[in-house]
């Protein structure tokens, strides 16, 4: 082994002053470094907010100031902000609407949040990226609302208490244990999973209903003296009554998600039992509108109107119910201006009649009052450029509470009673004005049998909430939905303005089946049909413009033949 030829060095306890002299100079050249570093980031990044390099989902917004970096990250992430968000809950598949839970993306606050971390001086030097975790609100109340319908459909699932009216009687409803919504868990879920995730798990956790005795209390406290005794309410222009009956019509009491029975009183549906009453005290503002004379359509202008603040009144009345003896409550009468003005109607386009279609029926039928009824409720209604019109989703819904009764429609291959039937007469009409209209074919469902008051092939029923009909309007301009009636017919005209003629062109029928014959019981409800053949066939409609075709759409259905039901036991 080769023998030092130097003497090693002793550690004493002091550091050799040559080694203090080296690590000096190196904390020094260290610190230089980091000043030069950090010098660097400052004159590279000193006109903007946003440290270069950062992203958020993926998006690239380093290098601007704040106000750019937002504008950056919502251009980035465009349609993805207003798509619908598919989860999954438990086994079922459902899609969460965006702006129906009040789900979004708060750019400013994300910038901020990418704005306020401290670069990495050796990032500047050497590269890399910040990747920045956006900032995401959610309406936990509205998400509760929208997941109940697919939670509730679990094999498992919770049932919630509640309590319910059969006409003015209340029932207890005590509910089940299951499975029911974690919803802190489902806000998270999707605050930090949105945009991110192409299918969310919604965390579900274990419900135990409200114990039976403060169900059974909320029964003796509160619904059973709610409709024990009519309430009078006072006006500027007159007094009103609150029957039990309109009180029993509008008094949820049912259980929210930690277990508590909440009492709300809602007040489209108090509005609607009370619409007699208020029509008393009343004034109601008139929509501008078109009219067709014997010259060019003309605008109608606009009135505003007096109604009773009935939200107010829904909120007043809660405190109310639970007392005895006379009941009585004061309600504004509020000024509420038109929906649309003449101006409105100008400005959007809506200045001539686009189409008309009429189609008609029996008078003195109860489907009628279905068909008015739902008439007035899209009376008015204007679709803007670019948005899509639902017959279900505008109409809502279609029971006896909305003043709907029962008439005859196909169900299980027969003709059956029940509330709302008759609307698919309104369905057809609304159909072919949007057809001869030129807008654009959303969904639409074809009658299984074919009935002869309306046109072959372009026809459309309806049913809650399955069969819809929608349409788009593909336009430059709003589009003003028109609907009238009598004791014979409906009506319904859109207008806007003009783009195309419309026309039909219908091929022969084909594969053409006779009607069998069935016997029913003949017991109430049964309806006798003399049967019809089934077929097939095929429809054009054909666009011109300066009576040139441009364009046609082919439309196809088969209809099968409606057996011939005898009600004979």
């Amino acid at each position: 082994m080769p023998i030092p030829t130097h003497t090693p060095t002793v550690y004493d306890g002091r550091r050799p002053r040559r080694t203090r002299r080296r690590v000096i100079v190196g904390a020094v050249a260290t610190v230089a470094t980091v000043g030069l570093v950090l010098g660097a980031a400052s004159a590279a990044g000193a006109s903007t907010a946003v440290p270069r390099g950062t992203t958020v989902l993926g998006i690239d917004i380093g290098g601007r100031d704040q106000a750019e970096a937002s504008q950056a990250l919502l251009a980035g992430l465009g349609d993805r902000l207003a798509e619908g968000v598919p989860v999954k809950v438990g086994d079922k598949a459902a899609t969460v609407d965006p702006a129906a839970v009040g789900l979004h993306l708060d750019a400013a606050a994300t910038v901020d949040r990418a704005a306020s971390g401290w670069p990495n001086p050796f990032k500047v030097l050497f590269g890399g990226e910040t990747e920045v975790d956006p900032v995401v609100a959610v309406d936990a109340d509205k998400l509760d609302a929208t997941l109940a319908k697919p939670v509730s459909t679990l094999n498992d699932a919770a049932k919630p208490a509640a309590v319910i009216f059969e006409g003015t009687t209340p029932k207890a409803s005590y509910g089940v244990t299951g499975v029911g919504l974690d919803s802190d868990g489902a806000v998270e879920a999707l605050r930090t999973q949105w945009l991110r995730s192409t299918t969310i798990a919604v965390p579900l956790t274990e419900k135990t209903p409200t114990p039976k005795a403060e169900v059974d209390r909320v029964v003796n406290e509160l619904a059973r003296p709610a409709v024990a005794a009519p309430v009078t309410v006072r006006t500027e222009r007159g007094e009103l009554t609150i029957g039990p009956k309109a009180i029993a019509r509008s008094l949820i009491i049912t259980a929210d998600h930690d277990g508590r029975l909440n009492p709300v009183v809602e007040e489209k549906k108090l509005r609607s039992a009370m619409e007699d009453e208020l029509s008393t005290v009343e004034i109601k503002p008139r929509d501008a509108s078109i009219a067709a004379g014997s010259g060019a359509p003309k605008i109608i202008a606009s009135t505003g109107g007096r109604l009773v603040d009935t939200a107010k009144l829904s909120r007043d009345l809660i405190p109310v119910l639970p007392t005895s003896g006379p009941r009585t409550l004061s309600a504004d009468i509020v000024t509420v201006d038109a929906k649309t003005t003449a101006t409105d109607l100008a400005n959007q386009g809506i200045v001539e009649r686009i189409s008309s279609f009429t189609t008609y029926y029996k008078g003195g039928q109860d489907r009628n009052k279905n068909i008015i009824q739902v008439a007035k409720k899209v009376d008015g209604a204007i679709v803007k450029p670019g948005e899509t019109f639902s017959l279900n989703g505008f109409s809502g819904p279609r029971g006896y509470a909305e003043g709907y009764v029962d008439a005859p429609i196909i169900q299980g291959g027969k003709l059956v009673n029940a509330v709302g039937g008759g609307i698919s007469q309104f369905t057809t009409t609304l159909f072919n004005a949007m057809y001869y209209a030129g807008l654009e074919d959303v969904e639409h469902h074809p009658h299984s049998y074919y009935f002869s008051r309306y046109p072959s092939v372009i026809e459309s029923t309806i049913f809650m909430p399955s069969l819809d009909m929608k349409f788009r309007n593909d336009s430059a301009h709003s589009v003003l939905i028109d609907t009238s009636y009598n004791d014979t017919s409906i009506t319904v005209t859109m207008w806007s303005t003009k783009r195309y003629d419309i026309s039909t062109d219908w091929s022969s029928k084909r594969n053409i089946t006779s009607p069998k014959t069935v016997h029913l019981k003949a017991e109430k409800g049964c309806i006798a049909t003399t049967g019809l053949d089934g077929f097939s066939q095929d429809a054009w409609r054909i666009f011109k413009q300066n009576r040139q075709e441009i364009k046609r759409e082919k439309f196809s259905h088969t209809y099968k033949a409606e057996p011939r039901f005898v009600c004979d036991g």
